[in-house]
């Protein structure tokens, strides 16, 4: 399976990293989500994510389509075991999208959380913070 860019697949670590560059649109949420589908369904084991939102020089969504995508995940995802997803969030509007998200898949197997520093992010997610980086 190719990695979208900026994605790294930590096996050993049951972990995907995704670091998104530039504008955070509707069309890359579109191309990470058909990735993780596809992952998911490839996989043995359940992974857990790490977003990295400090490399976003804009975010360009709106609530209409997190609240949709959010929805198709929690339908797509509820007969999976638990994983969690970690936000590092670095911006205002980075900061309103992923409290969004965490709010709409929030009582799912969709664990989301946000973090502003990565040390406690790692922790969370039960790995190295060395991990997190793409």
């Amino acid at each position: 399976m190719k990695l979208p860019a900026h994605v790294l697949f930590r096996k050993e670590l049951s972990l995907m990293v995704w670091k998104p560059h530039g504008v955070l649109d509707q069309a890359l949420v579109n191309e990470i989500i058909a990735f993780v589908e596809a992952a998911e369904e490839r996989v043995q084991k359940p992974f857990n994510r790490f977003v990295d939102l400090s490399a976003l020089d804009a975010v360009d969504l709106n609530f209409r389509f997190v609240f949709d995508i959010a929805l198709h995940r929690r339908l797509a995802f509820e007969s999976h075991p638990p994983v969690k997803t970690a936000l590092y969030v670095t911006s205002p509007d980075a900061t309103h999208y992923a409290k969004l998200h965490a709010m709409l898949t929030d009582h799912s197997p969709l664990h989301v959380s946000l973090f502003t520093e990565r040390a406690a992010a790692a922790k969370w997610l039960g790995v190295p913070v060395e991990a997190l980086t793409v």
